[in-house]
């Protein structure tokens, strides 16, 4: 095996590959749908969005869609579906993007964090039950990057204590549990539909429901240009304006973007599929990796693939740092970075902020007790940052490409203990707040 190219030696990826990973895929009738839209002057009409609507909702088998301007949006109008307000608590996994639970502080609600599942980073069904109190009124599932979280042990709890679920489905867009789609097992859903994300329109977000309140109440929040389509008493009352005081519409050059994808994306998402499985079956031969992805013929599928992770065995190559692992696999050509997600119950606005000048933290504002998370309370979040890293998502299947790929894996695997004599160790945190990393 040749030098490594940290230490003076040439790199394992010798070409430029970029053909793979380019994201998104923009289509020549993408581009005549949108020109069509800027033509008429329509960017800011709805008639191209209820189409959109429509259709994914028809796709998830779902009653209501409603399109955001962005996921964070969709969030929000979710949880005031849900009638989240003053005092309500809302369990959510710490190790998510921001975006997941922040909305909850606006409406007057709180978020009490749980721990997440070392295999799978989605919230941890054994941590919920310790969390829920009279106040609490949802939980909010992340399928993390891809993975469905575990639906079969989170039903029963939420029924049990008659708790709302919102899932937040930005990572996993047709990802199947057991047969059937993420954004389908909850009261309601919610998917981001930026540029970075596996069903990518440019800017925009999507919320889902078969529950005609919670559908009505996310218009009548943010949607007062769709007034017009309210049907129960109390909400017609106050139409007219947004209850929120937002404008959520999403821009119609996204809706027209989102009309050509549809038809489109599964195919893709198949390529994609085959790729990742091609390099991850690879990569889990190696001592010290193993992929973030559900096991074999378990029913669960990771769909495009959004944000592709690894765990990092570091035992397995003489306690090797994972930040030296990644800076050996960058100078060999590997776009990779160490950790995922920062926990957000470490984040000073989950702490001691004041955001709207109550004179207390935000986070404890409507509180009866104090809920703030203390740091040593969510071992597996607090720690995961050292066990996980980002791996190559290619879109494109090329074998030779991928398996080029994999050889920098390999050669940095193999030749690991030449990176022990300067390694630095890792930092006390690895990761960020947000997720969207490009090649």
């Amino acid at each position: 095996m040749s030098k490594l190219a940290i230490l003076g030696g040439e790199k394992a990826i010798k070409n430029d590959y970029t053909e793979c990973f380019k994201w998104p895929i923009i289509t020549k009738e993408m581009e005549e749908k949108v020109l069509e839209v800027l033509r008429k002057g329509a960017m800011s009409g709805t008639d191209l969005t209820e189409e959109f609507e429509k259709e994914y909702a028809t796709l998830y088998g779902m009653k209501y869609a409603l399109c955001h301007n962005n996921g964070t949006s969709a969030i929000h109008s979710a949880l005031f579906g849900l009638k989240i307000g003053k005092g309500d608590e809302v369990i959510c996994p710490s190790m998510t993007y921001w975006a997941s639970c922040l909305p909850v502080l606006s409406l007057g609600g709180t978020v009490v964090f749980a721990d997440i599942d070392e295999e799978s980073l989605c919230i941890d069904p054994n941590d919920i039950e310790r969390h829920i109190t009279e106040k609490t009124k949802c939980i909010i599932v992340v399928h993390y990057a891809g993975y469905p979280a575990d639906m079969d042990r989170i039903i029963p709890i939420a029924r049990k204590y008659n708790l709302k679920i919102l899932e937040d489905c930005s990572h996993s867009h047709w990802c199947f549990y057991k047969g059937k789609l993420t954004g389908t097992f909850g009261d309601v859903s919610a998917f981001s539909l930026m540029s970075g994300k596996s069903f990518p329109i440019g800017e925009g977000g999507i919320m889902l429901t078969n529950d005609l309140e919670i559908y009505e109440r996310a218009i009548i929040f943010g949607h007062y240009e769709r007034h017009s389509n309210i049907t129960i008493d109390y909400l017609k009352n106050g139409i007219g304006v947004p209850w929120g005081g937002y404008k959520y519409r999403m821009h119609q050059l996204s809706s027209a973007v989102g009309i050509v994808f549809i038809k489109i994306f599964k195919e893709i998402f198949e390529e994609i599929d085959r790729a990742m499985n091609y390099f991850c079956d690879l990569l889990d031969t190696l001592p010290g990796i193993k992929t973030h992805r559900p096991p074999k013929n378990s029913g669960l599928t990771k769909g495009g693939w959004y944000a592709p992770f690894a765990h990092y065995k570091k035992e397995q190559l003489n306690g090797l740092s994972i930040t030296r692992f990644c800076e050996a696999l960058r100078a060999e050509g590997v776009y990779t970075h160490p950790g995922c997600n920062k926990p957000l119950h470490l984040h000073p606005v989950f702490h001691n902020i004041d955001i709207y000048n109550d004179g207390k933290p935000t986070v404890i504002r409507n509180s009866e007790r104090d809920i703030r998370t203390k740091i040593g309370s969510l071992p597996i979040s607090e720690n995961i940052g050292k066990r996980v890293f980002s791996i190559p998502r290619f879109v494109k299947f090329d074998k030779n490409v991928i398996e080029e790929y994999f050889s920098a894996f390999e050669k940095v695997v193999k030749n690991h203990k030449e990176l022990l004599k300067d390694d630095p160790g890792d930092p006390p945190t690895i990761g960020n707040w947000g997720l969207t990393f490009r090649i």
